[in-house]
C-alpha cells in the first residue's frame, strides 16, 4: 500500500504518529486479529499497548494530560488500527466522541475532573442514545430523567452501545421535561448524563444494569451491550455542561465526530480488503498464469483501488473542515456514506477473487466481508447520511425565484 491513500500537508509530529500506529498495527494487530475475533475474545493486551502509545489521549488538550492532536490525525489513526481489526477502532471511537463532548459542553469541573484520566485510559468512554424501539429516530426516545432534589433519577432501556461492559463513565442521551413545558419540540427536551459505573456485566451501580455481551455476526471482540437503568440515582452536576435541554445538540455534535470515524474505519477495512486482493491474485494460478494477469482481475483491481483513494480523500476533507471549525456536517456525511458503500463494495471484490477460499475462516477476507457491514448502519444508515446531505444541499443552493 505504497501509493494508496496517503495524505498530503501532514506536519512531522502527524506523521510521525501515524507511523508509530502503522508499525503498532503490523506487529501487534493483524498477527492475532482472526483468531481473537473468532472466538470473540476482548483484545486486552492491543488495548493496554494502545494505551502505552497515548492514543486514549490523541484529542484531549494538552492542559488535561492528553496529546491535543487534532481530529484529521485522530482519523489517519483510526483508519490504520482499522486496517489491523475493525472492532479496535470502536474502542477507540466510543472513548472519544464521549472525550471530545466533554471537551467542547462540559463544565470546567466535569473536564478537570474526567479527561486527566480518559487521556491515561483509566478511565474509558462509552456513550448512549439508540433504544430497542428506535434507531436513527433519536427524537422518540422514552428513557426519562426526573429531578428529585440535588439528584435525577433515570429509568429507560438503551441499546447498542458499544464499550458497554468495559467503559467506565457512559454518557447518555435521555429526556428531561424539567423547564420545558407541554408541547415543546422532542430534541428541545433531552439532557446528557455523564454515568460513571464500574465496568463489567449485571448490576454495576444501583439501579443501573449491563445484562451481557449482544452475539453478532461481526465486529466481534469488542463488547456492544444494552444498558437498562431503573431507579439511578445522578447528581445534579453530572449534566453535561451543567443546564438541561441541550442534550441532543451535544450527542449531534459528537457524532459528527463519529462519522468521519466511521468513514476512518471504512477506509482502513477497504484497504486491507485491497491488499488482500491484490497480493492473492498475484499468487494464486489459473490457466497458466497469476490470476493478476487476467483482464477481468485487473479491471477489478483498478476498481477497489479507486474507491480506495477517493473515500480517504472524502475523509480527510470532512476531518480538516471540522479542525477549522467550520460546519461539517454535509462532509461527514458525504464520507461516511461513500467510505461504508466502498468498503463493502471492495471488500466483496476482494472476497470474489479471493474464489471458493474467500468462504474459509482461514482467510482473513472471511473476517472482513462479516464486519463490513456494521459501517453501513454505525453512526447512521446511508438514507440517514443522504437525509442530511439532501436537507444542506437545499440550503447551500437555495433557489431565488
Amino acid at each position: 500500500m505504497a501509493r494508496l491513500a496517503q495524505t498530503a500537508g501532514l506536519t512531522d509530529v502527524q506523521q510521525e504518529i501515524v507511523s508509530t500506529v502503522r508499525d503498532f498495527v503490523d506487529k501487534e494487530i493483524i498477527p492475532v486479529a482472526t483468531e481473537l475475533e473468532h472466538r470473540d475474545e476482548y483484545p486486552q493486551a492491543i488495548v493496554d499497548g494502545l494505551k502505552e502509545l497515548g492514543l486514549f489521549g490523541l484529542m484531549i488538550p494538552e492542559e488535561y494530560g492528553g496529546l491535543g492532536e487534532s481530529l484529521l490525525t485522530y482519523a489517519l489513526c483510526v483508519e490504520e488500527i482499522a486496517r489491523g481489526w475493525m472492532s479496535v477502532s470502536g474502542i477507540i471511537n466510543t472513548h472519544f466522541i464521549v472525550a471530545y463532548m466533554l471537551k467542547q459542553h462540559g463544565t470546567q469541573e466535569q473536564k478537570e475532573y474526567f479527561l486527566p484520566k480518559m487521556a491515561l485510559g483509566d478511565v474509558r468512554g462509552a456513550f448512549s442514545m439508540s433504544e430497542p424501539a428506535l434507531g436513527s429516530d433519536v427524537s422518540a426516545i422514552t428513557s426519562k430523567a426526573v429531578r428529585d432534589g440535588d439528584e435525577y433519577v433515570l429509568s429507560g432501556q438503551k441499546m447498542w452501545l458499544t464499550n458497554g461492559g468495559t467503559s467506565s463513565l457512559v454518557a447518555v442521551l435521555v429526556r428531561s421535561d424539567e423547564g420545558h413545558p407541554e408541547g415543546t419540540a422532542p430534541h428541545k427536551s433531552m439532557t446528557t448524563f455523564l454515568v460513571e459505573k464500574e465496568p463489567g456485566f449485571g448490576e454495576v451501580r444501583p439501579g443501573l444494569t449491563i445484562p451481557g455481551k449482544i452475539d453478532k455476526m461481526g465486529y466481534k471482540g469488542v463488547d456492544t451491550t444494552e444498558l437498562i437503568m431503573d431507579g439511578l440515582r445522578v447528581p445534579a452536576d453530572r449534566v453535561l455542561g451543567g443546564v438541561t435541554g441541550r442534550g441532543f445538540y451535544q450527542m449531534m455534535d459528537g457524532v459528527e465526530v463519529g462519522r468521519v470515524n466511521v468513514a476512518a474505519r471504512g477506509c482502513g477495512v477497504a484497504q486491507r480488503a485491497f491488499e488482500l486482493g491484490v497480493q492473492y491474485a498475484q499468487q494464486r494460478h489459473t490457466f497458466g498464469k497469476p490470476i493478476a494477469q487476467h483482464q477481468a482481475i485487473q479491471f477489478k483491481l483498478a476498481e477497489m483501488a479507486t474507491k480506495v483513494e477517493a473515500a480517504h480523500a472524502m475523509m480527510v476533507n470532512a476531518a480538516r473542515k471540522k479542525d477549522s471549525g467550520q460546519r461539517n456536517d454535509l462532509e461527514a456525511g458525504m464520507a461516511k456514506y461513500l467510505a461504508s458503500e466502498y468498503c463493502k463494495e471492495v471488500v466483496e471484490d476482494a472476497f470474489r477473487i479471493h474464489g471458493g477460499y474467500g468462504f474459509s475462516k482461514e482467510y482473513e477476507i472471511e473476517r472482513l466481508y462479516r464486519e463490513a457491514p456494521m459501517l453501513l448502519i454505525g453512526e447512521g444508515t446511508a438514507e440517514i447520511q443522504k437525509m442530511i446531505i439532501g436537507r444542506r444541499l437545499l440550503e447551500e443552493y437555495r433557489f431565488q425565484g
